[in-house]
């Protein structure tokens, strides 16, 4: 069985939560795998069993990314480019950072960029014909000879780690025509040379994405990338993949890719691997994760974008549909929960901010249920750069700080109300439960809730301290707890266990 988010870095169970480490205005100049090392222990202190890190390999330039990959065996440790590090930092960094966020429970997964490469050494050429941006399946004009930068040699790394030098035959397709300094979506040709067939069918085919675009059925390309796979695991210690664009890559090869790395000597067998399959169809996400012929998880687009709707709209918006038509509602082992992300913040080429008032009821609901693992943005803890700064969401650290202590056992709902919905954990043998209540109304929410009779006398009273208070369980274990409006209050008895963990004001 693949690793579920079942399981940490030193195999403790209980509940986990994954960050998405970065984003995109995190500062250039090597510092990001220091800043990880030094936050490893405060993050593991609030909750958080896993971090997603931006791609480790080398990009294009030193402010590169990652998301324009250059050389995927290069971890910022050749002078390529423009220099050693990645823009997040050497590869020694890197390795450090790892090891002390494992050595505090905390396990890393590796952005794999595999749709395309970028910043290549030289140009070829070679044949393609031109197609239409709208329809990739459509030719526009004859066959003919172009010159495009296909030719990666990799000088500064030479043979280290593999000698694979790459060509215009390992490639389906290029955007930019240096003969005639065309940009257009080229289809390089040659034999047995296509789009890939298994993927998203947005502009005919979806397989061109951007850069030089990397084909996945040449049996060399297919070779390299699973020894790649296997390798930087191994390498850096890490636990598995976040895969960039998956709709823009065959299907049949991260499938094939996944079960190698889970099955390979010395691999991975638990390896978690998750997928950013961007889409407003859940019956999309669905097919694409029943498809694979292995466990796969992917990133709950769907769900985002109710949040988003729900941040729009406000006391307007039903807050019983918000799980309407989503990944973890159809297939909950499957659902990585977000609210927002580096495409999605401000700025970037997905926006769909979810707005601040709506977003610490967003957390509420994918941190304190059962149902997906739950992925913390950066931005959203530490707030975000760029053009348009945002602010971090308030008190985000005790929301996840309630998942860590309260948000165990069996969960019953009252979602009786559009704009106050609530519900009761029950806790387990180790954890004291929680009541949460969430509104999106102008005016403060209540609800009536069964904590059970056992609990009959106690006080209780809202961790986050945005409901002040207390409430008194009666005698036949009934309580009305309270949220104030567009808001949330998580109430637990005021002596529940790691309940001294939160601040006092």
């Amino acid at each position: 069985m693949a690793h579920h988010a079942n399981e940490d870095a030193r195999g403790k169970p209980g509940n986990y939560t994954m960050m998405q480490y970065f984003e995109w205005y995190c500062p250039s100049g090597g510092v990001h795998w220091k800043k990880y090392a030094d936050d490893a222990e405060h993050l593991a202190d609030i909750g958080i069993t896993a971090c997603w890190l931006p791609p480790p390999t080398k990009g294009s330039s030193p402010e590169g990314t990652g998301y324009d990959v250059y050389d995927l065996w290069d971890l910022g440790e050749f002078d390529q480019k423009g220099g050693k590090p990645t823009k997040w930092g050497s590869k020694e960094d890197l390795l450090n950072a790892i090891k002390k966020a494992k050595d505090n429970g905390i396990i890393s997964y590796i952005d794999a960029v595999l749709n395309h490469k970028a910043g290549a050494d030289d140009k070829e050429e070679f044949l393609a014909t031109m197609v239409d941006q709208n329809d990739r399946n459509k030719l526009v004009g004859e066959m003919h000879n172009i010159e495009g930068w296909t030719k990666f040699t990799f000088p500064g790394r030479g043979d280290t780690y593999s000698p694979l030098k790459w060509n215009y035959n390992h490639f389906t397709g290029v955007d930019y025509d240096a003969k005639t300094e065309t940009k257009a979506i080229f289809k390089i040709q040659g034999d047995g040379k296509g789009w890939a067939e298994d993927v998203d069918d947005e502009n005919g085919s979806y397989d061109y994405l951007m850069f030089a675009d990397i084909d996945h059925n040449h049996p060399e390309i297919e070779q390299e990338l699973y020894k790649w796979g296997d390798w930087i695991l191994k390498e850096t210690g890490a636990y598995g993949f976040r895969f960039d664009a998956v709709k823009h890559i065959s299907q049949s090869f991260i499938g094939e890719f996944v079960k190698h790395v889970r099955s390979s000597e010395g691999g991975k067998a638990k390896a978690f691997c998750v997928g950013e399959f961007w889409h407003d169809s859940v019956d999309a996400l669905v097919e694409y994760v029943e498809g694979l012929g292995t466990q796969f998880s992917c990133f709950d687009s769907c769900l985002q974008d109710n949040f988003h709707t729900a941040g729009e709209e406000r006391e307007n918006y039903d807050l019983r549909q918000i799980f309407d038509n989503t990944l973890v509602q159809r297939r909950p082992i499957d659902a990585v929960t977000l609210v927002d992300n580096h495409d999605t913040q401000v700025g970037q080429s997905l926006q769909r901010w979810v707005s601040s008032a709506f977003k610490p009821l967003a957390y509420a609901l994918i941190l304190l249920r059962v149902d997906g693992y739950p992925c913390v943005f950066y931005g959203d803890l530490y707030g975000t750069g760029g053009d348009n700064p945002q602010q971090p969401v308030a008190q985000l650290e005790d929301i996840i700080r309630a998942r860590k202590l309260f948000a165990y056992g069996e969960l019953n709902d009252y979602w009786d109300h559009p704009n106050c919905v609530a519900w009761l954990r029950k806790g387990d043998e180790e954890h004291d439960g929680c009541v949460v209540v969430i509104c999106n109304g102008k005016e403060d929410g209540s609800k009536k809730i069964s904590v059970g009779k056992e609990h009959s006398g106690e006080k209780w009273t809202d961790v986050m301290g945005w409901h002040q208070g207390e409430v008194t369980i009666d005698d036949e274990g009934w309580a009305e707890f309270f949220s104030p409006p567009e808001s949330i209050s998580i109430w637990t008895k005021v002596d529940a266990r790691g309940r001294e963990e939160f601040k006092k004001d």
